[in-house]
């Protein structure tokens, strides 16, 4: 099937195409749908680009992290899960930056929505429930925060949802409602994530002792803060003339 199409010059009497971001939308397309091959061609400037991956969504986070220093090889499942159909994968490296990408039916929620706030509870939840069952974490210890087990973290969180079921925020999409994309997000990580980390124990000790020191760093990062004021309020408070 060919679709060809012309903007009508007195609709759009200044259609200009950016190739910029023709080629951005259509690389996250190809990454999105593995296997499949766009061609993109200004015939003006005859510059030309071609987008396929047949990795997917490894290669996605492979791409997002070209350049920094992974830990361990990508983490990619893909499952259903109440009638939504999850993908995901998950990469570490030595940065200190978070980089979550969201995507619902292809559209990129970059205003986030049900599905991220699901990944990040659960890839929290699980990562502490490992490093306390396998004594990275004593008893006395406070759980990882959902900062900690995010920096240097590199994912891509895809969910596919029957479009008449789709529920967004706001007309942009940007987005999404729907619960049920939460529950299914974090039913795939708290099981498929989990079951990673028993099976690949020397990738897991590399992530834990990253989240281990950010959480270390978060806590001496709070103590000096709290030091700071601490002595400030003290040298704040003036004496009466004779009492000095």
């Amino acid at each position: 099937t060919e679709i060809t199409f012309t903007p009508d010059d007195t609709i759009f009497p200044n259609t200009k195409f950016d190739f910029s971001i023709l080629e951005t939308r259509f690389r996250e397309i190809a990454f999105l749908n593995k296997g499949i091959k766009i061609i993109l061609k200004d015939e003006n400037s005859k510059k030309k680009e071609t987008f396929f991956y047949e990795g997917g969504l490894v290669e996605f986070v492979k791409w997002v992290n070209e350049g920094k220093e992974p830990i361990h090889k990508p983490i990619y499942f893909t499952k259903t899960e109440n009638k939504v159909v999850v993908e995901v994968a998950v990469q570490y490296n030595l940065g200190y930056q978070e980089n979550v990408l969201g995507f619902v039916n292809t559209i990129n929620t970059v205003e986030g929505g049900t599905h991220l706030t699901g990944f990040k509870a659960a890839i929290t939840r699980t990562l502490n429930d490992y490093a306390r069952k396998n004594g990275f974490l004593k008893e006395k210890d406070d759980n990882l925060s959902g900062d900690d087990v995010r920096e240097g973290l590199t994912s891509v969180i895809s969910v596919k949802i029957k479009s008449q079921e789709l529920q967004f925020e706001g007309q942009t999409k940007a987005k999404l409602g729907n619960t049920e994309a939460r529950t299914a997000v974090e039913t795939v990580i708290n099981t498929e994530f989990a079951d990673w980390l028993d099976k690949n124990p020397n990738d897991a000790r590399s992530i834990l002792e990253k989240v281990l020191l950010a959480s270390k760093a978060r806590m001496a990062a709070k103590a000096a803060r709290e030091t700071v004021l601490r002595k400030g309020a003290l040298e704040g408070m003036t004496l009466p003339g004779k009492l000095a």
